[in-house]
């Protein structure tokens, strides 16, 4: 009995009353399958309306009882932008490509604070629904994939601001704007990817919420969000788009600003998003079973 999580021991008492009172029935025992595990899509699919209950409950939470409510949303890429604007566009001379350089870095912000902000909540999400996870079973990766989908709303927000900035700038609108939900499920699958993973760790290691910070800001800095990948040198573009929010910022900026895609740079910064996304998950699944006891 020693080696076994609180999840093993509810499933064994609750099929030991059932065969006192019931008799020799059919029962479903559920027990954490150990060492490591792929992810279960059907699981996730047959908990469906879970995720949509857990994504709309955090996004009620986050503007209840503020004073600007959904301004926040706009408020924090705009701020950034004016301060990138005045120290790096204005002091540093930073290229922009030839466009106005606050429409520039917003359209690289809109993305990045989308990808920040899920990691911030999805790497905490587990440690914030603790009752949640001692009292009931569900597949634990609807925690954060559910605190990923809350930032959905200010995306969609902050994207109306740039649109209307495109407008007031002169950058008219072009078809390239359709490739918009493919970037956003990307920018999804990175952030879930470094989420899941975070978050499995702090469930274990409490300091790492104050790790995350330091690492998205650092993490902010070797992309290009403030510069543009132009300034890489070509032999070096390659390694610079192993980072894959390089790939998706420039094509969010080629999205909003008309520009032509880096397909081959695109193309590497999915592949590395990809193989985050299984790294995450599959540590995730690896250690769901001791979450239950230590959290």
């Amino acid at each position: 009995m020693h080696g076994m999580t609180r999840d093993t021991k509810f499933a064994m008492a609750e099929r030991a009353v059932r065969q006192q009172y019931f008799g020799h029935e059919h029962v479903t025992l559920i027990e954490p399958v150990r060492g490591w595990r792929s992810l279960d899509l059907w699981e996730l699919w047959a908990y469906r309306e879970l995720v949509l209950v857990l994504t709309m409950r955090d996004i009620k939470v986050r503007y209840k009882q503020t004073v600007l409510g959904a301004a926040w949303a706009i408020l924090q890429p705009f701020m950034s932008m004016v301060v990138f604007t005045i120290f790096f566009g204005h002091l540093a001379n930073m290229p922009s490509d030839g466009f106005p350089y606050p429409l520039f870095v917003y359209s690289a912000l809109v993305p990045w604070t989308f990808f920040a902000n899920a990691i911030a909540t999805s790497s905490n999400s587990l440690v914030g629904s603790a009752h949640l996870i001692s009292k009931v079973y569900f597949p634990r990766l609807i925690i954060p994939l559910s605190a990923v989908g809350v930032g959905i709303v200010d995306f969609g927000i902050a994207c109306s601001i740039l649109l209307g900035m495109m407008i007031y700038y002169g950058v008219g609108w072009s078809f390239n704007l359709l490739v918009t939900p493919i970037l956003l499920l990307a920018t999804m699958f990175t952030a879930l990817g470094v989420g899941t993973f975070l978050s499995a760790l702090t469930v274990s290691y409490r300091d790492f919420r104050y790790v995350v910070p330091f690492m998205v800001q650092l993490w902010m800095f070797v992309t290009p969000v403030v510069y543009p990948a132009s300034l890489i040198p070509a032999q070096w573009r390659w390694l610079f788009h192993l980072n894959p929010m390089s790939g998706l910022i420039e094509g969010s900026r080629a999205v909003f600003l008309g520009q032509a895609f880096d397909f081959f740079g695109l193309a590497i910064s999915a592949g590395a998003a990809m193989i985050l996304f299984f790294i995450g998950v599959m540590f995730f699944e690896r250690f769901e079973r001791r979450f239950a006891d230590i959290i």
